[in-house]
């Protein structure tokens, strides 16, 4: 049995990170910045459930492509017996 998803986009950091917690116990935070540009990337990612084992690669957007992907690379990573993917119901799973 193995989960599988995708994360993002994730985009590199242009500030540092914060300092800390602030003293009445709160994350502190920063602007975000929101811009479309090439710089961001999907990360994509499977869990086997039974031993922990994972696996992750980066992709440059989140299409059908990338999914299609994500599997081969969980069938070459399992090569024996029948594979069991839990997902979510993302149109890109179906395609």
């Amino acid at each position: 049995m193995i989960c599988a998803d995708e994360l993002g986009p994730v985009t590199p950091r242009t500030f540092p990170p914060a300092p800390g917690w602030s003293v009445g116990g709160h994350r502190i935070k920063d602007r975000l910045e929101y811009s479309r540009g090439t710089d961001k990337t999907w990360v994509y990612g499977a869990l086997r459930i039974r031993d922990g084992t994972e696996l992750t690669f980066c992709a440059p957007s989140r299409n059908s492509d990338g999914w299609i992907q994500l599997l081969m690379r969980i069938a070459t990573a399992n090569r024996r017996g029948p594979i069991v993917v839990i997902t979510d119901n993302l149109s890109s799973h179906f395609s």
